[in-house]
């Protein structure tokens, strides 16, 4: 999605043109984990920042 539409994650696409697409997937899968983790030990509800 990011390589289609790079507003949507334009983080994500930036570093899409620097490592390959296996290794970004794996850094998104661990973003992902990182932020349920928090959630869950905290007992908060997730809120995406306003960009």
């Amino acid at each position: 999605m990011a390589r289609k539409d790079a507003a949507r994650q334009p983080w994500l696409a930036q570093r899409l043109e620097r490592k390959p697409v296996k290794i970004e997937t794996a850094g998104l899968a661990t973003k992902t984990a990182r932020i349920a983790w928090a959630v869950m030990a905290h007992n908060e509800v997730y809120l995406v920042a306003a960009a």
